[in-house]
């Protein structure tokens, strides 16, 4: 099997490893990183449980090797969170219960993240189609909705609050 060396900084931290080119780049991150808030669900990319932010883009990481992502910026569930702050999303899936057994939360908020960065309004189907490649077999979503509902208006007070200093 063919080996390639590569370099991604992940949640801004750059690392450097040899890889065998088949490794995926979900593997990379748990396996070699030891990051293990992104999760394996389906090994099909159905669920989105391994969603993570490359180079500014939600992708499936169980969709992309490792060497692919020689080069690029990486951020999971672990960089979402700022100097022990919890991010409005997570805040807001804490504060509106949009989650219950957690396993799909990391790759919900990776991709409703990648959302407001577009969108600072969604309505509510336009974060249900945000979300759309992500599973979730306990919420039954409602609760979800609420969370990004919650945390873009956290967002988008934190932003006026800004430009008003």
């Amino acid at each position: 099997m063919s080996k390639h060396t590569v370099k991604i900084t992940v949640n801004g931290e750059a690392h450097t490893r040899e890889v065998e080119a088949r490794l995926l780049l979900v593997h990379f991150i748990r396996e070699e990183l030891g990051l293990t808030g992104t999760h394996i669900g389906c090994d099909t990319t159905s669920c989105g449980a391994c969603t993570v932010s490359l180079d500014g883009r939600a992708v499936k990481s169980c969709t992309v090797f490792a060497a692919q992502a020689d080069g690029a910026s990486v951020e999971t569930i672990e960089g979402v969170a700022v100097g022990g702050k919890l991010h409005p999303l997570q805040e807001g899936f804490w504060e509106k219960h949009g989650l219950q057994c957690g396993f799909c939360t990391p790759g919900m908020i990776i991709s409703a993240r990648h959302l407001l960065s577009k969108n600072a309004s969604p309505t509510d189907d336009e974060i249900r189609h945000g979300i759309s490649g992500n599973l979730c077999r306990c919420t039954g979503y409602n609760k979800i909705v609420e969370a990004i509902q919650y945390a873009a208006a956290k967002l988008r007070d934190e932003a006026a609050a800004k430009k008003g200093a």
